[in-house]
């Protein structure tokens, strides 16, 4: 028997799940299909939560550990108890999964647990397990998101060659990790482990870590994990990763063509992530992709058949799980007749490390590319009052704004606690404020934020407290 719907979704993830959320709260009849027995997708159950979760407790350890008998605040001998930590983030993970599901009972969302296969654009069939369900629909909406990008040749085996699921779950704590790909995933996983007592080594292809961020972000970042004992091979391609009895073998090749290897107990591969859409019947229903496999869409998100859209990691942007969300929010939007947008010039991304940075808008190097004219202002936090006391001084806020508009066009922050500040320049942004506009809003003393304030002054070359 078939069960009729306004809208399916397919993948129950941040933009999913929230897609499906809000195309209820707009009166369509809404069914949202996941197949792994939990909400939340990647972000949720192997992504961004359990990593922050690990991130945090790290450097709970590493302050105790490290810091706090020279603050005053002496303690005893400081343990790990890997199992306990675990635990403690498969908690976090359960409540809050349990948590969308809730919201789907509330929101009166149909859920239905299996994998959804296009039979044609009105016709999706679920199966689980061994049973198959079909469902008709008005409109179609593809979040399926991302799985884990590998090298050819590299098989990774979740036990000594592992991806970012498996670094979240590791046993007991490596001695040796290396990490191939100098990105914001496997520089957060590689946080965590060397907090926790690992020796880090992160060989990347590149010239230099995070690819895509503000050049002086990105030297400026390498040089305070390298304070902090990661070690970086740069400029290097790897060209085999093999077992060896109870070790790992990474060889590479730098581009001066000298070789060389590297043995750990354990070797992450992270060199990014691609869209999944496999056995959803695409090609048969006549969606097209492009030929990096991201889900075509136009302004409205539609893909090239007419009530199929899609959102999330299987189409252009970045992959990011609040990227996403907004998507899902402007298709539900404007399949209920309303105006749905997604501003993707203003999207923020972060690295939870410690310190954080975080990033709004253009890069300097994306500006000269445009030949764009700007200006720039910086604040370091070594002069901010909050970030002294605190002894959370490394690094600054970097601000760009149009040479002669002074409108803020990119945002830039490496330091403590900026993946909070940044929403303060989102919401700037969204609005087309100046740098001025920034620097004469009153910020509470004493707060990281008045950084902020400060690099604003600093465009037009007038900081107070520097």
């Amino acid at each position: 028997m078939a069960h009729n719907f306004d809208v399916i979704v397919i993948g129950g993830g941040p933009g999913g799940y929230v897609c499906a959320i809000r195309a209820a709260q707009l009166g369509l009849k809404t069914a949202c299909i996941e197949s792994r027995g939990t909400l939340g997708g990647t972000c949720l159950n192997i992504g961004c939560i359990p990593s922050k979760s690990l991130l945090n407790l790290s450097e709970n350890y590493h302050k105790a550990k490290k810091d706090f008998n020279q603050q005053g605040i002496e303690i005893g001998e400081v343990k790990i108890n890997i199992d306990k930590m675990m635990s403690t983030k498969n908690k976090s993970v359960q409540v809050l999964t349990k948590g969308v599901e809730f919201l789907f009972k509330k929101n009166k969302v149909t859920y239905i647990k299996g994998k959804g296969v296009l039979f044609s654009k009105n016709d999706v069939v679920v199966y689980n397990d061994n049973k198959k369900e079909q469902y008709i629909t008005k409109n179609i909406v593809i979040a399926t998101g991302s799985e884990v990008a590998t090298l050819p040749g590299i098989k990774i085996d979740e036990k000594n060659i592992i991806s970012s699921t498996g670094a979240l779950s590791l046993k007991k704590i490596p001695k040796k990790l290396v990490i191939i790909g100098g990105g914001y995933i496997g520089l957060e996983m590689g946080s965590v482990w060397s907090r926790l007592g690992t020796e880090v080594t992160v060989v990347e292809y590149l010239d230099h870590i995070t690819p895509g961020m503000d050049r002086e972000i990105s030297s400026e970042f390498q040089k305070i994990l390298s304070k902090q004992g990661i070690k970086f091979k740069l400029n290097s391609k790897v060209t085999s990763v093999k077992n060896q009895n109870d070790s790992v073998i990474v060889d590479f090749v730098n581009k001066d063509s000298s070789k060389g290897s590297l043995k750990a107990d354990k070797v992450l591969v992270s060199i990014g992530r691609k869209p999944y859409t496999e056995g959803l019947n695409l090609s048969k229903i006549g969606v097209k992709k492009d030929s990096k496999g991201k889900i075509e869409v136009n302004e409205k998100l539609q893909t090239s058949v007419q009530n199929i859209y899609a959102i999330g990691d299987v189409i252009k942007g970045p992959m990011l799980a609040h990227k996403a969300e907004e998507e899902g929010i402007a298709v539900a939007e404007i399949l209920a007749g309303q105006a749905g947008h997604v501003n993707y010039d203003v999207i923020p991304g972060v690295v939870y490390t410690s310190p954080e940075v975080a990033t709004v808008g253009k890069t300097e190097e994306q500006l000269k590319s445009q030949s764009q004219s700007y200006k720039v202002g910086k604040f370091p936090f070594l002069a901010n009052s909050r970030a002294k006391v605190n002894n959370e001084t490394e690094g600054f806020v970097k601000i760009l704004a149009d040479s002669k508009t002074d409108k803020v066009l990119g945002v830039h922050i490496i330091g403590p606690h900026c993946g909070e500040m940044i929403a303060e320049m989102a919401l700037a942004m969204e609005f087309g404020a100046s740098a001025e506009d920034i620097a004469r809003t009153c910020h509470a003393h004493p707060t990281h934020t008045e950084a902020i304030k400060e690099a604003a002054l600093a465009v037009d070359k007038r900081p107070i407290h520097f």
